[in-house]
């Protein structure tokens, strides 16, 4: 929202996340990979997102351990002491970064990550108060309201914080605020007097402003996520359709499936239960940053048996990336890049099979779906390489990837097109697919086709807007005198 703010305000901005941990991650124009709320930031300052951004980018791949990214590429699998010893190299790749965006943008918006008074992390710090006494930056801290304790969290963070760091915090912002704002008078007076800090103002918690989720907390706010204008009643009436994304420990890139919520009358649910699966018209499996892991899950729930009837009675069952290698009679990962498992079996959905190797392929990609020749874009980030076998035919024809033009066949699917998987992120935020994929599903439940109809859903317009909630309820006076060094 700053970003977008500071953009119509005719300054030329951009944002910095020294360390991001998320197992969403975005490809780069040049095939590097950053963190995807990164180049989403990027996206509302209406520039390309790029490695300096979001140098070094965290993704976890068990309960101990991280795929640490840095500057695009992956660097190697470490667990937390590893990478403590590693960090004194990240935090010059850090500083090397942020003074070039600082040479090349007005105005660098920092985002630091979880709390910067952390007493078991301060000494060892790269991303939050470390970041902001390297380039003297002032700090704003943002307190959510909604979670309970905002003054406790203001005030004590504030006590644990170095004398030096605490001058460079000028105010604070709560967040996410319920109800009548002149109930927090007293408490808003109270923290400004203990601390001897502004409060820049309160943002009242909205619902109507849709913006891509960051991290898996997405998974504890939101049991579904039909759209809203729809009743739930609507599937059970039969007047929609039904899609289940499973919900795998280790998934990864999520906001995949974003542009499906707000498509019309469609039920969409993250769920492993079982029940909710079986009523499915359309099962995705997703991404993961650990196909052995996740395949080991659908097993031992009993789902892999569960996703195979369904299959055999009709529904329509969609692998994306891990999810694709999934859906194949075997993997293999010789190289142990992500398991030390050599071999395991699929769900034997499609004639495929993955060799993982250790190079990470990622790239932004066009080209056409094969049974449609509707053009598609996207991206890919994957180690796998995967290969049909027998009469399987590819599902889409990739012609260009980051900017080369390129002939490659990508993914698989089944002869009726019911099972089908691909490597392509993003595949559904392309609006004609989506609605044909859709329409499929629709057409086969003899319900009434959608037609086909403009671009009904604008990001931009979503950044305009949360850029109107921030301007009127913050003091915009006082936030560009802390940035003037007024204050």
């Amino acid at each position: 929202g700053l970003c977008r703010i500071f953009l119509q305000d005719g300054f030329k901005v951009a944002p910095f996340k020294a360390q991001n941990m998320s197992l969403n991650s975005a490809v780069t124009r040049d095939g590097l990979e950053i963190g995807r709320a990164q180049a989403m930031q990027a996206e509302a300052c209406k520039i390309e997102p790029g490695v300096d951004m979001n140098p070094i980018l965290l993704k976890p791949a068990s309960d101990v351990g991280s795929q640490v990214i840095v500057r695009g590429k992956p660097l190697k699998n470490m667990n937390a002491l590893e990478y403590h010893d590693y960090k004194r190299e990240a935090f010059k790749i850090v500083k090397g970064s942020l003074n070039k965006l600082m040479s090349q943008y007005e105005i660098v918006v920092i985002e630091g990550a979880g709390s910067p008074a952390e007493i078991n992390l301060k000494s060892h710090d790269i991303v939050n108060m470390r970041i902001a006494s390297f380039v003297k930056a002032p700090v704003v801290l943002v307190g959510d309201i909604d979670r309970g304790g905002v003054f406790a969290w203001l005030v004590g963070t504030l006590e644990l914080l170095e004398e030096s760091e605490k001058g460079l915090i000028k105010g604070f912002i709560i967040n996410k605020f319920r109800g009548d704002k002149r109930l927090l008078d007293k408490g808003l007076s109270f923290l400004e007097k203990k601390t001897n800090k502004r409060v820049l103002g309160v943002i009242p918690c909205f619902k109507d402003i849709k913006l891509p989720e960051e991290d898996s907390l997405f998974f504890e706010k939101k049991k579904d996520v039909s759209r809203k204008n729809e009743t739930n009643s609507s599937s059970a009436s039969g007047s929609g359709i039904n899609i289940v994304i499973i919900k795998l420990p280790y998934i990864s890139n999520f906001t995949d499936f974003a542009c499906l919520e707000q498509e019309k009358e469609v039920f969409m649910e993250y769920t492993t239960e079982s029940d909710k699966i079986k009523r499915a018209d359309c099962i995705i499996i997703p991404g993961t940053k650990s196909t052995f892991s996740d395949l080991d899950f659908l097993r031992g729930s009993g789902l892999a048996d569960t996703i195979r009837k369904k299959a055999k009675g009709g529904a329509h069952i969609i692998g994306i990336c891990g999810g694709y290698q999934m859906l194949g009679k075997r993997i293999s990962d010789m190289q142990k890049v992500e398991s030390k498992k050599k071999v395991i079996d699929g769900l034997s959905l499609l004639n495929v099979e993955t060799e993982f190797s250790k190079e990470k392929k990622t790239f932004q990609v066009e080209g056409v779906n094969l049974r449609t020749q509707l053009a598609v874009m996207g991206y890919e980030i994957h180690h796998g390489l995967t290969k049909r076998y027998g009469a399987l035919k590819p599902s889409f024809l990739i012609e260009k990837r980051s900017n080369k033009n390129v002939c490659i066949e990508d993914g698989a699917q089944n002869r009726n097109g019911r099972i089908w998987g691909t490597y392509i992120h993003g595949i559904f935020d392309n609006s004609n697919f989506r609605r044909w994929v859709i329409n499929k599903i629709r057409k086969e439940k003899g319900l009434e086709l959608l037609e086909r109809e403009e671009e009904y859903f604008s990001q931009d317009r979503e950044y305009d807007k949360l850029a109107r909630i921030l301007r009127s309820n913050l003091d915009m006076k006082f936030l560009y005198n802390i940035l003037d060094r007024k204050v």
